[in-house]
């Protein structure tokens, strides 16, 4: 049920007692753990606090990046999606596009191209890792053109370092194909 869709409740919340109000929004920030995070973050933090979230996540990615070497591409790619999927939940969280950008940037320039084969399935984990990894590259491409010049600019060094490390490896035919740039 979508609140757009019942005009009276919304009208009929408007109305109610504020102590009532508070009451059910606190019943209803508590079914949702983003929601929570996301208020928390904006009523109760400030930009160093922004900061050390940025900085939490480049440490706990430096510290994932040495096992990560010693990883089949199978597990490898598992923990690339979590890696990602926090920075994800970030944005959730803080709404920064910037360090969204800015963490994926560096979460993928930090990440290996290259992997130990398994024994069995190689080849389609091979392909799927380059896959995700080629399409994270773009998307993260596409959002960083959505942001303010100046910001482009501060990120474009790393942008190219990453495509400088796509195109001088097995990925490069890949991102060819895919249409990657091969600088900013």
């Amino acid at each position: 049920m979508k609140l757009a869709e019942h005009k009276n409740l919304k009208l009929v919340i408007t109305e109610l007692p504020v102590k009532e109000k508070d009451k059910l929004l606190l019943r209803l920030i508590a079914k949702d753990k983003v929601l929570t995070e996301h208020l928390h973050f904006k009523l109760l933090e400030d930009e160093s606090d922004l900061e050390n979230r940025k900085e939490q996540i480049k440490s706990d990615i430096d510290n994932q990046i040495p096992e990560l070497k010693k990883l089949t591409v199978k597990e490898a790619l598992a923990k690339v999606r979590k890696m990602i999927t926090g920075v994800n939940h970030f944005y959730k969280v803080t709404k920064d596009a910037v360090g969204e950008v800015e963490l994926k940037i560096y979460i993928l320039n930090k990440i290996p191209v290259d992997y130990k084969k398994s024994v069995f399935g190689y080849k389609d984990f091979g392909f799927l890792f380059a896959t995700y990894y080629l399409k994270t590259v773009a998307i993260t491409l596409n959002k960083s053109k959505k942001l303010h010049e100046d910001f482009q600019f501060d990120l474009s060094e790393n942008i190219n370092q990453l495509l400088s490390k796509i195109y001088s490896s097995k990925l490069a035919v890949a991102a060819e194909a895919s249409n990657l740039p091969k600088e900013v």
